[in-house]
């Protein structure tokens, strides 16, 4: 890190696309590519990373239900399809059902995903994440209160500070080799995410986890270099993203996801989103995801129709810098009309995806764009060529 954070662009202009060609402007906003530095992602209609605690060997690596679960949605029509929060080390993990990145066994299973995925026309990223003090819970199915046992498969978590997660054990705040271990671990995965044929990775700093931790001031009471102040508190981000970007070269587009906002009182929230969104920018970051919450439990979320599109809109405006939206968008008109007016660059389907694999190839259908991303397995099923009803 250099001796001054680069100060925020927070009055910069948003970024704008070239102009249309005839035929992109016939082509639902939705459904024009867009290149993120050497990839070019064929349409808007996204996946984000969707947990599946579905590695029962609890060895990390990903198996023929990821592959299914992934291609499915890629044979769907998918832009980009995000493979779930995927830990950089053993402790990192979530639960001991979730994938991981910290050896080659588990780059070598994820290059068989990626291929299937190129195979069908969709580009493929991978969630770089360390979950901090909210690790070594139970699979979600399972639905255990409380931090798995340590004599039941459970461990040790970290975090900034030695302030628990309710209901979860006690972190120990890391030390200062221990966190620069973290930064060592998140771009050794960058590197075997690489090598496992991924087309862009994306730093997970959101949802209670542990870059997150280290942002919010809630979970954040260190007064190191680490903590205090929003520059020191976003060091371990920034430093992440660094390496990340010094592993994968300059080609391959580098995405971060935020939490815009803790939801509580004194917590984190979209301006400083937006300050350490320009910060990220500005060493190496391309494109940001923005969800909200997950830090702190029970608290009153607004939730309705794109009730987070708004943040996104807010964090790419003020950073000048492209985003993502993402929760509760349904339609294709939704996704169209957020695409369309400038309020996000891509929209995130999470739930529609898990509903409907072929969300995209029904979005095209319903938004009047080009069907030729069909499979052709599956063409004699487009509805043009049937009754026109999907």
């Amino acid at each position: 890190m250099p001796s001054t954070i680069p100060a925020p662009h927070a009055s910069a202009p948003r970024p704008r696309e070239r102009g249309t060609t005839p035929s992109e402007a016939t082509t639902p906003a939705l459904f024009r590519p867009i290149t993120i530095r050497g990839l070019e992602i064929r349409n808007r209609v996204w996946v984000p990373p969707l947990c599946q605690y579905s590695v029962t060997a609890r060895d990390g690596v990903p198996h023929d239900w990821h592959l299914v679960h992934l291609g499915a949605m890629a044979a769907g029509g998918a832009g980009l399809v995000m493979a779930e929060a995927t830990a950089v080390s053993p402790e990192g993990r979530i639960s001991d059902h979730d994938t991981g990145l910290w050896n080659d066994a588990q780059a070598e299973a994820w290059s068989q995903i990626t291929a299937f995925l190129r195979s069908q026309g969709a580009a493929s990223g991978i969630q770089l994440a360390h979950a901090g003090r909210k690790a070594s819970v139970w699979p979600e199915f399972r639905r255990l209160p409380g931090s798995q046992p340590i004599e039941e498969g459970g461990w040790p978590t970290v975090a900034p500070s030695a302030v628990a997660f309710d209901g979860l054990r006690e972190p120990t705040a890391l030390d200062e080799p221990g966190i620069l271990a973290v930064i060592d671990d998140f771009r050794a995965a960058a590197r075997r995410a690489v090598d496992a044929g991924f087309d862009l990775v994306e730093v997970h700093a959101a949802h209670g986890y542990l870059i997150h931790q280290f942002l919010s001031p809630l979970s954040n009471r260190r007064d190191d270099r680490w903590g205090g102040s929003l520059e020191n508190r976003a060091r371990l981000l920034l430093e992440t993203v660094r390496a990340v970007r010094d592993e994968i070269g300059e080609r391959m587009p580098l995405f971060v996801r935020f939490s815009a906002t803790d939801w509580a009182p004194g917590g984190w929230d979209e301006e400083q989103t937006s300050i350490a969104a320009g910060w990220a920018a500005e060493v190496g970051a391309d494109f940001f995801d923005i969800s909200t919450g997950g830090l702190v439990r029970d608290v009153r979320i607004p939730v309705g129709p794109a009730y987070q599109a708004a943040h996104a809109e807010f964090v790419g405006d003020r950073a000048g810098v492209s985003v993502s939206a993402v929760g509760r968008i349904t339609t294709p008109a939704q996704a169209e009309a957020l695409v369309a007016s400038g309020a996000a660059d891509a929209v995130m389907f999470g739930k529609a995806m898990m509903r409907d694999p072929h969300f995209a190839l029904r979005a095209a259908h319903e938004l009047g764009a080009d069907t030729s991303m069909w499979p052709p397995q599956y063409v004699r099923a487009r509805p043009d060529l049937n009754d026109g009803e999907w």
